[in-house]
């Protein structure tokens, strides 16, 4: 629920009313206050005795500025920093949020040994053989951003079972315990809706896109990990450099 600690208006000041108000409802924001949920314009004008269109100037500039957002039917939202991530490079997402300010956390939903037709087709496996499967939520300053699943050979990543993954990056884990580091591979990035189970977990609404990603990481010419992943489309964006001289990228990203 918002709250209304917003100090009073100065009607004898020179400075209009909608000013006024954007400067106490951007103060409020760095504050930390509006987190939760922004007021209603209904709230706004009762809270601060102004008339419904200073109401709306005040929050169209903050729209404006990139501040809030406006949804039909459903009022005004606080619109949360977004992770960037470049193409065409390996990378890890662990590294990615930390690198841009906020804490990673991951919330570890399974590490375990189990047997996956699909994922071992990804890895040129046999059906039957016997992988390593980490589920994890992915968290940037305690918000769920991602949630992401990983498959590889156990042959290779037996040892990860005992790693701590809550906050580190399993391409470190698996250079450091298994003695393999990922070189390449390729991936694939695509819009789509959640499943159920996703918008629970990432705590988003039916129908809000998000970003689905397949990864397939490769040490040398040997497939090691088959990921596929969802991710907020609403706090993850990717970006690409380009030039004359670009050449094709030889990894796409993956926010898993």
């Amino acid at each position: 629920m918002a709250t209304t600690t917003g100090g009073p208006l100065d009607r004898s000041s020179a400075v209009p009313l909608w000013a006024q108000l954007l400067e106490d409802l951007r103060r409020r924001l760095d504050s930390g206050e509006l987190t939760d949920r922004f007021p209603t314009d209904r709230e706004l004008t009762e809270h601060y005795g102004v008339s419904r269109q200073t109401a709306r100037d005040a929050v169209r500039r903050l729209r404006e500025e990139g501040l809030v957002t406006r949804e039909r039917g459903r009022g005004s939202f606080v619109r949360q920093p977004t992770i960037e991530q470049s193409l065409g490079t390996l990378y890890s997402v662990f590294r990615s949020i930390e690198d841009q300010g906020f804490t990673q956390r991951s919330e570890i939903r399974n590490l375990v040994q189990r047997r996956n037709e699909e994922a071992a087709e990804h890895l040129d496996l046999p059906a039957d053989a016997p992988l390593v499967f980490v589920e994890r939520v992915r968290l940037a300053d305690d918000e769920p951003v991602a949630v992401d699943c990983s498959w590889l050979p156990a042959a290779v990543a037996l040892p990860l079972l005992s790693a701590d993954l809550t906050h580190t990056a399993l391409y470190d884990e698996l250079a450091d315990r298994c003695g393999v580091r990922i070189t390449g591979g390729t991936e694939h990035i695509r819009p789509a809706l959640a499943t159920a189970e996703q918008q629970r977990l990432l705590g988003i609404r039916p129908r809000q896109p998000v970003f689905a990603i397949e990864r397939l990481a490769t040490a040398g010419d040997r497939p090691v990990e088959w990921r596929h992943a969802v991710v907020r489309g609403d706090r993850y964006a990717f970006t690409a450099s380009w030039g004359t001289d670009a050449r094709a990228p030889a990894l796409s990203p993956d926010p898993g």
